[in-house]
């Protein structure tokens, strides 16, 4: 599959930090990515630039043994070194503009959302060579991997998948935030096809049967 096609058939997203304390951050991606996950994301705030770099060599060459996606989150000077294929912005982060204007069209771009405006403003950013390849809507329950911040609850699943219902779009989004086992079926209910999970996976003590685990409940 090329890189698009990668992205329009993902469903299973990984965050995942830099496995420190573990100390198995190249097994644990190669697991996971045995298990089923489409993409895995970096996301360690810890990390120095020179450390992301070192990491991301590593996770690239995992992703590409298994024909996969990586993604670097915030820093678009990390990911243009890096050649990451995926990169990820916040509401507050670079906009999307920017984004692009950096990293040129080899690079898929996705946004976090928040709220039913910031869903359309999403798939509206969508249109054209340079727009916006994804968009994720969370966090659905609280998290401590984002502290602080007010889940968003179901009900914007649906308008999510209503919204890109009537624009008619293709737009390829993921549901995010306090997402597991227990409570994937009410996720998928609501409306959605795709989801991002860390916990779910980063502290199984089996990532390969975690995520396949997953896999299983997004197809029931």
């Amino acid at each position: 599959m090329t890189q698009p096609d990668l992205l329009t058939h993902a469903r299973l997203y990984l965050c995942t930090d830099a496995r420190r304390r573990q100390g198995d951050f190249e097994d644990f991606v190669d697991a996971a990515f045995e298990g089923g996950v489409d993409i895995i994301q970096l996301r360690d705030k810890t990390l120095e630039a020179a450390e992301e770099l070192e990491l991301l060599e590593v996770l690239n060459k995992v992703a590409t043994r298994h024909s996969k996606l990586w993604a670097v989150n915030d820093r678009a000077d990390i990911a243009r070194v890096s050649g990451a294929p995926v990169f990820h912005v916040g509401q507050k982060d670079l906009p999307l503009p920017v984004a692009r204007q950096l990293l040129g069209d080899t690079a898929a771009i996705g946004l976090s959302t928040h709220g039913p405006d910031q869903v359309d403003a999403a798939i509206a950013a969508s249109s054209g060579s340079a727009g916006l390849d994804y968009f994720c809507v969370g966090p659905l329950w609280a998290t401590p991997t984002k502290p602080g911040r007010t889940p968003v609850g179901l009900g914007l699943v649906t308008y999510a998948t209503e919204a890109v219902e009537r624009a008619g779009s293709a737009l390829p989004w993921f549901a995010i935030g306090g997402i597991d086992l227990s409570n994937v079926e009410q996720v998928v209910a609501a409306g959605a096809s795709r989801i991002v999970v860390v916990r779910a996976i980063t502290e199984a003590e089996d990532p390969t049967a975690a995520a396949k685990a997953l896999l299983e409940a997004l197809d029931a």
